[in-house]
């Protein structure tokens, strides 16, 4: 087979969704399947195949990207982010990596309402062959809110980086917690950081935010211990996990939750919410608290600082889960799911 991906979200340059593009990439070209695998945008993405710059090309999604698929002879496209064209030109997959734009206007600014318009569609009138979700949880209600048949949608998890492992590092001068994605709305950090003030007036620890701010993310004032890195250079990533007390992942909802994992990796302990994809993730080897109950984050960071031994409990727990996750394992669930399409759409 070849196999075109959606190349688009590689724009953006960090964040969950590129991550995901790159690695998945890199994982099933590892396999040596004996298919092949192309990046495919309208954008300026490089090493990526593109429009010719004819005008059919200029709408994308109807015209261009479907004549690309049949002028490449593509056998099957992977719309790595909500979507696949509107005009089907051979088997594709669509993923679906939550449903947040669905669930919560507040959690997304103007740019989503194309992907909440459109998608419901794409799903509704059979236009992706396959679906791929990042969780059971996801995939079960994705069923129900779009009404899917079940054989048509595939829970494929995701991994942490191969780079992402422990290392020694030099105890901080002072203890840091660890919040690691981007800094938007669904997150819930306002509540974060009222928590870890609560903490740090009894404890000398920091609180460090690692990632892009979203334009519609939550904006704090300097205050002495609260760090914000902005994004994180994947070789340091590693260091700045594995010095933390603590990962804090306060989240309202995901469709997986790849820091609690990375964490984990680390050798990291991890306090995250009781949203169902992140407790399905986590797999009992983290803290949950209540997202809306601070004084339950507060008592959770303050165990991490008091009870050493609990704390080396949470990494020996942590990293037997994250052993069950691998690249390799998420590209030979995702090619057999792009085997099916294909021989679906034949």
């Amino acid at each position: 087979m070849r196999v075109a991906l959606d190349a688009t979200p590689l724009v953006a340059g960090t964040g969950g969704v590129p991550r995901y593009v790159r690695e998945l990439k890199g994982a099933l070209e590892a396999l040596d399947s004996g298919d092949t695998f192309d990046y495919l945008t309208d954008q300026p993405v490089p090493g990526a195949i593109g429009p010719r710059n004819g005008w059919l090309d200029r709408k994308w999604w109807l015209a261009g990207l479907p004549l690309a698929l049949r002028r490449e002879r593509f056998d099957v496209f992977h719309g790595t982010e909500f979507s696949v064209p509107y005009v089907p030109a051979c088997a594709s997959v669509l993923s679906l990596h939550d449903l947040s734009p669905w669930m919560d206007t507040a959690w997304h600014g103007t740019g989503v309402g194309r992907v909440r318009r459109r998608t419901p569609w794409l799903l509704r009138l059979g236009l992706a062959t396959m679906i791929l979700t990042l969780s059971e949880s996801v995939r079960k209600h994705a069923i129900e809110r779009f009404r899917l048949d079940p054989s048509r949608i595939v829970a494929v998890p995701l991994a942490a980086s191969g780079s992402l492992r422990p290392v020694p590092v030099a105890p901080p001068q002072e203890p840091y917690f660890l919040f690691v994605g981007t800094l938007e709305p669904r997150k819930n950090l306002p509540m974060l950081v009222g928590a870890w003030r609560a903490v740090r007036a009894r404890h000398p620890v920091r609180l460090v935010l690692a990632g892009r701010r979203r334009d519609d993310g939550p904006q704090f004032q300097p205050e002495d211990g609260l760090e914000l890195t902005g994004p994180v250079d994947e070789s340091k990533l590693a260091a700045l996990y594995s010095g933390a007390a603590a990962v804090v992942y306060p989240t309202l909802y995901e469709g997986f939750g790849l820091p609690v994992v990375e964490a984990m990796q680390c050798g990291v302990p991890v306090i995250t919410s009781t949203d169902e994809s992140v407790v399905e993730v986590a797999g009992g080897a983290a803290v949950h608290c209540d997202a809306r109950r601070p004084e339950e984050w507060i008592a959770a960071m303050e165990r991490i600082l008091n009870d050493p031994g609990w704390s080396s409990g949470l990494r020996a727990r942590g990293l037997q889960r994250a052993a069950t996750f691998s690249w390799a394992r998420t590209a030979r669930e995702t090619l057999a799911v792009y085997r099916t399409a294909f021989e679906r759409f034949r």
